[in-house]
């Protein structure tokens, strides 16, 4: 059992940047798409719907970690970690009343995802 939570611990590690650096280039995608109507593509959607999924993987993760490894984590983390999940669900259900602006609500979500990882990783790597 812990050569598996230790496994997953890293997974966990790994996968935070992976939902950073998909966020980052999704959201700053959409921006620009925004602005430009040659970078409307399918492929924004798509990368847009994997780097927002990528956050319920991560929480999926670190809730294993804490159910069956009994880890302790700071209130904060998990705090930012439950906020994406709030702020993904909450760009789907605009994306109808905001659908002129529908690029910029996915840019500034996918950048605020960006963020709140970030803030989660120091704040875990100083705890």
């Amino acid at each position: 059992m812990a050569v598996a939570a230790s496994a997953v611990a890293g997974v966990h590690d790994w996968f935070s940047w992976v939902v950073i650096a998909s966020n980052a280039a999704a959201g700053g995608w959409a921006l620009a798409a925004h602005y430009r109507d040659g970078l409307r593509r399918r492929s924004l959607w798509v990368l847009t719907v994997l780097a927002q999924l990528s956050v319920f993987v991560q929480a999926g993760l670190g809730s294993w970690l804490i159910v069956r490894d009994g880890r302790e984590v700071p209130d904060l983390h998990s705090l930012y970690g439950f906020s994406a999940l709030v702020a993904v669900g909450i760009a789907y259900s605009y994306r109808q009343q905001l659908r002129a602006r529908l690029y910029l609500l996915y840019g500034f979500t996918g950048l605020f995802l960006m963020g709140l990882g970030i803030r989660a990783v120091f704040l875990d790597s100083f705890a």
